[in-house]
């Protein structure tokens, strides 16, 4: 590393990926609107979330290879071991189903359950090319180009500036949350965001964040699409099964436990 990055800098550097991302994605969509159907307007609309998401850790990666910096170093893009791998998949599968019962009481008690389901309408896949692309964007582009930005990178140049990882990961969470700009999940994304942030941390690895990212959008997009199939043995009364959250919450808790017999790398 040339020289310390400033707080500034790190929040500078990631506003303005998101930005630049949005503004790619936005040029692409604004294209959409002159085709003659609904149908050519949602494929530029999707397109334009693909190549937007796809584009966000481009300006980060510049900006770090301008610098002459170590990306695999300063982005924590290490492997993880067989049994890092298993915890975290544990405690993914555990998180899943509680986050679900969490948008469910949340909407309820904040009266956005129509908001929550024009959000999962997103999700749905109509066709073979829009679920490619969907599927490809949620779980994959956009967990790897958020874990990179700022599990990555933000979170880390916190920790080694404040010297505070509880303050590095709450702050990090909590800007996470808010870049979403999703008032409806904004609980759910910064309690998410604090775990992805102890993952990331303890490991020393986005790997570990990435994975419980893209399984929880994996989900997300499983559930909505294939809910007459699921929701038969996944739902009690339209909350999730208390079967389901108590295996969850067992799955969790095994992974936590486990994980944390781990030394920090």
């Amino acid at each position: 590393m040339n020289q310390t990055v400033s707080v500034k800098l790190a929040f500078g550097v990631v506003i303005f990926s998101v930005l630049s991302s949005l503004v790619i994605a936005s040029i692409i969509a604004a294209a959409g609107t002159v085709q003659p159907n609904e149908h050519s307007q949602n494929t530029y609309n999707y397109i334009a979330l693909f190549v937007g998401q796809g584009f966000m850790i481009i300006p980060l990666l510049l900006f770090l290879i301008s610098r002459k910096e170590p990306i695999i170093h300063s982005l924590r893009l290490k492997l993880i071991s067989a049994p890092i791998l298993l915890s975290t998949i544990c405690i993914s599968m555990g998180l899943i189903p509680i986050v679900d019962e969490m948008d469910r009481i949340l909407s309820f008690i904040f009266g956005t359950e129509e908001e929550l389901a024009q959000l999962t309408d997103i999700l749905i896949i109509d066709y073979s090319f829009i679920g490619l692309l969907l599927s490809t964007t949620i779980v994959v582009l956009a967990p790897l180009g958020e874990e990179i930005l700022f599990r990555g990178f933000l979170q880390k140049k916190l920790e080694e500036s404040w010297q505070d990882i509880t303050r590095a990961i709450l702050v990090t969470s909590l800007f996470f949350a808010f870049i979403h700009m999703n008032p409806v999940w904004i609980i759910q994304i910064y309690l998410l965001g604090v775990i992805l942030g102890y993952l990331a941390w303890k490991t020393g690895s986005i790997l570990t964040s990435l994975v419980l990212h893209s399984l929880n959008n994996g989900a997300a997009l499983i559930l909505t699409n294939y809910s007459e199939s699921i929701n038969p043995y996944y739902l009690w009364n339209n909350h999730v099964s208390p079967l389901i959250l108590f295996l969850g919450i067992c799955s969790l808790s095994f992974g936590f436990y486990n994980l944390n017999k781990s030394p920090r790398v």
